[in-house]
């Protein structure tokens, strides 16, 4: 048989040429008029030339195509015809996968009849165990080629040459014995699903590797001192005066007697701004964190320092340094008074809160919740001096009791370190400021917050102060202005005053009002003290007080025109 095609196309004007190729041709005659082609010709003229004639049986028995010009197949095609080979030249152009015999465009497929369960529980299963039955095969799976086994999944022992549709008994994968007594009637010996293996231990403990891991740890940990530290540090204090009594037996923390303004519960008349640095008080090693004036006299005041040391001053006389208080391992945050002056609190970064006999210099007792205390304060009311808060790092405003020395009241609402607690409206309520640049107001005793002050304009408010009126809280805020709160009922903020001109930003520069209100003093970061007037908010005065930080410019309460500024350069000023 021989089966050729025209692979070429001819034009127009080589038409009667191609009339003349498709003549018809025996199989004997068909190779001498395949001539040779000419390389000088162009490629569109040997393709011409090179394209095949379509070749149609002669008389001869033998040769017969199926088809003869794509006409319709009349009769039945014996096997020799179906499958015999195709003659004539090959087309150049043709890929190994063209020349291949495809009846779809990925390939050639045999059609055959199966169910639409068992080519989904086939597939399943070569997906799950990785393997599945040829579907070519009549299914025997005893005979093993009839399996098609996945290169990518391992095939489960339990599968046997199961399906995924059928069940595979699988190994326990616990074979211990447990304790059993399901006896309902047995109350006390009643095990039921809780009763546990023969033999188990219930507590684990590392073993191996492990268990030596976690012992170089903790050995780490010890000799980097972190266990020692833990330990409070002995406390001992230092007195600097030759007695401690004045000839007729009074105490040193007795205000003089030659100074009758400080006697006075009434502030002075008129206030005027300091003009002169009067005295420098020198002792700490490093920065000063806070000062505090003695309850009602401020005939003393005592100095918080970050190199770990608390020490009290005198502030009339020959203002000497009275005691220094040695208690704390890290710098002390923050101190306060209580009402009589007799005792006070010093808060440190080593996370203990420390109470002081302030004239014998002997620690009372100390307190530590493992947070540090940034800010601390006794409670104003006579009847509640035996309780003090603290705001700590972990946002919490922790209440203590002196005399038990427990924790009687948590305050948990802040989402930032409590950076400061002033006590407002009759001492009945306070407020706290934190990390979280928010202004909170609480009830005493009422671990929920009466009122949440926070605008996306704000900024943390690290130091607060009441004035002596008791309407207004002058807050000094990140963004180098003074904000003021109204102290009463709603806590409003006031903006016809606001304080600017200096520079605070990352600082907790604390603030003071002068005894007659008609002035606002204020560090900052520059080492200067601002002056500002209450009612017009301008700024009066301002002058360089210290080398480093400003952190603190108290007025003192009872004389009209002195002032106070300690700094991170170390030193306590007094100005008039």
């Amino acid at each position: 048989m021989l089966n050729i095609q025209n692979y070429g196309s001819s034009s127009d004007d080589d038409a009667d040429d191609n009339s003349d190729n498709s003549k018809q041709y025996s199989n004997e005659n068909l190779l001498t008029h395949l001539k040779p082609v000419d390389p000088n010709l162009s490629l569109a003229k040997k393709m011409q030339i090179c394209a095949a004639p379509i070749v149609t049986p002669t008389n001869n028995d033998d040769t017969r195509v199926l088809i003869s010009n794509n006409q319709e197949l009349m009769h039945n095609p014996k096997f020799e015809e179906l499958f015999a080979p195709t003659y004539g030249p090959e087309n150049p152009f043709q890929t190994q996968q063209m020349k291949a015999n495809r009846n779809m465009l990925s390939g050639y497929v045999e059609k055959a009849h199966i169910s639409e369960f068992q080519f989904e529980n086939q597939r399943r299963t070569f997906a799950s165990y990785g393997y599945a039955v040829d579907p070519s095969t009549d299914g025997d799976t005893g005979n093993g080629d009839a399996i098609v086994v996945s290169a990518m999944v391992a095939p489960p022992v339990e599968a046997e040459g199961k399906t995924v549709f059928e069940t595979i008994k699988k190994r326990p994968l616990d074979n211990r014995k447990r304790n059993k007594n399901d006896d309902p009637e047995d109350i006390n010996g009643f095990l039921g699903p809780w009763g546990g293996y023969v033999g188990e231990q219930r507590v684990m403990k590392p073993e191996g590797d492990e268990a030596k891991e976690l012992e170089e740890i903790l050995a780490k940990r010890q000799k980097k001192g972190k266990v020692d530290d833990d330990k409070p540090l002995e406390e001992k204090s230092v007195f600097h005066l030759d007695k401690e009594t004045d000839y007729q037996g009074r105490s040193w923390l007795e205000a003089p007697r030659s100074e009758t303004q400080l006697r006075s519960d009434t502030p002075p008349d008129k206030c005027f701004l300091p003009k002169a640095h009067i005295h420098t008080w020198k002792g700490h090693t490093k920065g000063v964190a806070c000062v505090r004036w003695f309850p009602s006299t401020a005939h003393l005041m005592l100095s918080a320092g970050m190199d770990c040391r608390v020490k009290i001053w005198e502030v009339y006389g020959d203002r000497r340094c009275v005691r220094t208080y040695f208690g704390h391992r890290q710098a002390v945050r923050d101190v306060n008074f209580n009402n009589a002056g007799d005792k006070f609190l010093s808060a440190a970064y080593d996370r203990y809160i420390k109470l002081w006999d302030t004239e014998s210099g002997s620690c009372v007792s100390r307190f530590t919740s493992r947070k540090v205390a940034y800010c601390v304060k006794f409670h104003p009311d006579h009847d509640k001096q035996h309780l003090f808060v603290a705001g700590t790092s972990d946002k919490k405003i922790v209440c203590w009791d002196v005399r038990s020395g427990e924790i009687v009241q948590e305050y948990d609402r802040h989402l930032g370190a409590v950076n400061t607690i002033t006590f407002v409206d009759e001492n009945r309520r306070f407020v706290t400021t934190s990390d979280d640049k928010s202004l909170r107001v609480w009830e005493w005793d009422i671990p929920v917050d009466m009122k949440y002050i926070a605008e996306p304009s704000m900024h943390s408010l690290p130091a607060v102060t009441a004035a002596p009126n008791g309407k207004w809280l002058a807050c000094q805020s990140m963004d180098n202005k003074v904000l003021v709160f109204s102290a009463l009922n709603r806590f409003k903020l006031n903006r016809k005053k606001t304080f600017t001109g200096h520079m605070v930003a990352g600082y907790a520069c604390s603030l003071d009002f002068s005894p007659d209100m008609s002035y606002l003093v204020s560090g900052d970061a520059d080492g200067k003290c601002y002056i500002w007037d209450w009612k017009t908010t301008k700024l009066y005065k301002k002058w360089k007080a210290h080398d480093g930080v400003c952190i603190t410019a108290l007025w003192h309460p009872h004389e009209p025109s002195k002032l106070l500024t300690a700094g991170w350069d170390g030193v306590i000023k007094y100005w008039d």
